[in-house]
């Protein structure tokens, strides 16, 4: 569920060198190492920026991006340098898996002689993954069809290094559930001397596959399996390898621990050592452990343990959904290490044997993502908000222990920051909007924060701040809840105006960030404030919010409940302060965990909620994926009442308002079968309500011709019609 959350709040992507992995990906721009200079793709070439002048350059042309005999260049999707420069690996040609495209063609260009060549061609198309030029950059690893390969640079000679690989079993890549819930993609890693490659096995065989069924594109359906692990199903057998470059066996590292009951989250090599470092979770995810393995003979060491009441994050969850890299510090002498184990989330220094640990952030608050390190200076540079949770700003605090911290972000700038740093940390591309102000962005300076210029990225003809309140109320449980109002247009407060409540509530994200965005709703057809309603969010106990660990993990074992009375007790609440709010006009939605609450929300207080419009939802916490699930509420074999006390089938017999549920029929993260179950289940106590399946769409509900534009007319139309809008 992690990352395919429909939300309102935008995230930069922050580019931080922590490791330099030459992977052509799908890019904004990127850095050269002088951190003055950086490059991007254009239309049909890639071109050096000056951040100070802005003035342009041609890295790459038209004409040495068109391979031979070909009509046109290539459109890149991303690319990768050597570390001389000398050689750009190219992706282009792009494929989604699931929910990214991460397969597609690559070429290789030579920069000195500028030929250009397919690299994996005699694979089929679009079937390579995570190709990497290797740190010396003669060689190019890839994946293609769940084995891996390296190529020469120079000769084209290729080496197959796996060649077990199958549908079940998958080497330098992960299944559905890695993927899904840990962010786990690319899964191999050069080693430093280029010599060998390390990489990832994960042994699906034993994961019952669940079967989609295509029925509209023959006359006969079609079954599309996806290997997905239920909760309370063992996890897919993981094991981490190490493969001569040249060919040859691989030798599996021996990590204690029943691989059906474990989870192996991070691997990287030390940065100049024969040396692995492995993150290893036990499957309920609440203890890890750091081993060091000597690549040499394969022996490991633990060199770190923590453990936890509920759950432990891993990086994708304070690193914008991407795991891969490490934090090194003094050339992999030490490291960053995250933890929540003091009730906030923090960062520290570790040493590479485990011994010696320095906490850099102390204090009241929690980072949200690490934005630069800055070795030579002694700075991390990070993303928080102590004072208000709804916001995000840039901070620095020396490494040395005494936490000293520094406001980089403009103190007169009230809203959400991002940057995307360079990696000398002397300039940075800085983001800025909130509620008022629309997004822009500036090249600036760093520490002192100057404007260099303009980055030719704030938004044109921007609309209109929308009439959006940010408050703060306490429930009657005595929980203080973030929220926002946009109220209609021409407000009269001695009037009576219907409410529409927009939810999440899970741990995989919020809804009341402040920013531009903040009030809109890409559904309605129009203007909602035009048409007459007061729009609402509020972020219950369990959304990852920078409110510490105990607001955070207070959801555990309690998605369904906790997290849906905490939604009711603020609307309460917000109806005994607002009298213009008109409680017989209220509905809610939401999509995925969102659709789940607004589920819980109909049947659990169908006193307070009248009109409902639930879009993918889990409506049995059974049927969703072991990762997730688990993580958040324990192992069905051991609590399932928690499961069932949590799950919309539950309450389903009560409902008494109106409710539209929709559901793409090829949703694999979702499965339609909860839909199916949530159906019989209404139908079983009669209760009348209206269903919207969309044929083979995912969890998205964004393929095939006209379908975004039936599902806002769908949308507006219900919500027009049980949840009049207008004054009264």
């Amino acid at each position: 569920m992690n990352s395919t959350i429909r939300t309102l709040t935008l995230s930069a992507f922050f580019l931080v060198i922590f490791s330099c992995v030459a992977r052509a990906q799908s890019q904004g721009i990127r850095w050269l190492p002088d951190g003055r200079t950086y490059l991007s793709i254009t239309r049909e070439s890639i071109v050096r920026t000056d951040v100070v002048s802005g003035q342009e350059s041609t890295f790459l042309s038209k004409e040495q991006l068109t391979p031979p005999g070909a009509p046109k260049p290539l459109t890149v999707a991303g690319f990768a340098l050597s570390q001389d420069s000398s050689r750009v690996l190219i992706f282009t040609n792009t494929a989604r898996v699931w929910r990214y495209n991460t397969r597609g063609d690559y070429y290789l260009l030579d920069r000195k002689s500028n030929q250009l060549r397919q690299i994996g061609k005699n694979q089929p198309g679009q079937s390579l993954l995570f190709a990497k030029l290797s740190p010396d950059g003669t060689k190019v690893g890839y994946v293609s069809r769940n084995n891996l390969f390296v190529e020469d640079a120079a000769t084209g000679q290729t080496t197959q290094l796996t060649t077990d690989g199958t549908r079940k079993r998958i080497n330098g890549t992960f299944d559905w559930a890695y993927e899904e819930e840990f962010g786990c993609r690319d899964g191999f890693r050069w080693s430093p001397d280029s010599k060998q490659i390390a990489y990832w096995q994960i042994d699906a065989s034993a994961i019952r596959d669940y079967l989609m069924l295509n029925t509209t594109d023959s006359v006969y359906s079609r079954a599309i399996p996806v290997e997905y692990p239920k909760v309370g199903e063992s996890p897919s057998p993981a094991r981490i390898g190490l493969v001569p470059v040249s060919g040859g066996a691989t030798r599996w590292l021996a990590i204690p621990g029943d691989p059906q009951q474990h989870y192996l989250v991070r691997m990287e090599w030390f940065p100049s050592s024969n040396e692995l470092i492995i993150q290893q979770l036990n499957r309920k995810q609440n203890q890890s452990i750091l081993f060091v393995a000597q690549a040499s003979d394969g022996s490991l060491a633990p060199i770190h343990r923590e453990t936890s009441d509920t759950w432990i994050e891993t990086k994708e969850s304070w690193n914008n959904g991407n795991p891969d890299g490490w934090e090194w510090l003094d050339g992999g002498k030490s490291f960053v290490w995250v933890s929540e184990k003091d009730g906030w989330r923090h960062l520290y220094q570790l040493s590479s044997d485990g011994k010696k640990e320095i906490l850099l952030t102390p204090g009241s608050y929690d980072i949200a993502t690490i934005s630069h390190i800055d070795g030579k200076n002694r700075y991390l540079y990070f993303i928080a908000s102590p004072k208000n949770p709804t916001q995000r700003y840039l901070f620095r605090t020396k490494m040395d222990g005494k936490g000293k911290l520094e406001q980089v972000s403009p103190t007169n700038q009230v809203g959400t920051h991002s940057y995307t740093i360079s990696p000398t940390g002397q300039f940075a591309m800085h983001s800025f909007n909130s509620h008022r102000v629309p997004p822009s962005s500036h090249w600036i300076r760093l520490p002192d924060h100057q404007e260099v210029r303009s980055a030719a990225r704030t938004t044109p003809n921007a609309p209109e701040p929308r009439n959006v309140e940010f408050f703060t109320l306490t429930t009657a449980d005595g929980i203080t809840l973030d929220g926002w109002m946009r109220k209609p247009a021409n407000f009269d407060s001695t009037k009576k105006y219907p409410v529409v409540f927009y939810v999440y509530g899970e741990p995989a994200s919020t809804t009341t960030g402040d920013v531009f965005s903040a009030g809109s709703n890409f559904l309605f057809e129009g203007d909602m404030a035009k048409a007459g309603y007061c729009y609402v969010s509020l972020d219950n106990r369990g959304t990852p919010t920078l409110k510490g660990t105990a607001w955070r993990k207070a959801i555990y074992r309690q998605i369904g409940r906790i997290n849906v009375r905490d939604q009711a007790m603020g609307a309460k609440k917000l109806f005994e302060q607002r009298a213009y709010l008109d409680t017989s006009r209220v509905a809610v939605w939401g999509w995925s965990g969102g659709g789940s609450m607004t589920l819980n929300l109909l049947f659990q207080h169908p006193e307070i909620y009248k009109t409902g419009i639930s879009i993918a939802a889990v409506g049995n916490q059974l049927f969703y994926d072991n990762i997730y699930q688990e993580r958040y509420m324990g192992l069905p074999q051991e609590n399932r009442e928690d499961f069932l006390a949590g799950s919309p089938i539950t309450y389903a017999k009560n409902l008494r308002g109106d409710l539209l549920y929709i559901h793409g029929t090829g949703d694999d993260n979702v499965h339609y079968s909860n839909a199916e179950v949530l159906i019989n289940e209404l139908v079983k106590h009669n209760k009348q309500f209206q269903v919207m399946p969309y044929p083979n769409r995912t969890h998205s509900i964004s393929e095939g011709e006209g379908t975004t534009q039936h599902l806002r007319s769908l949308y507006t139309k219900f919500l027009l019609e049980h949840c009049p809008p207008g004054a009264r």
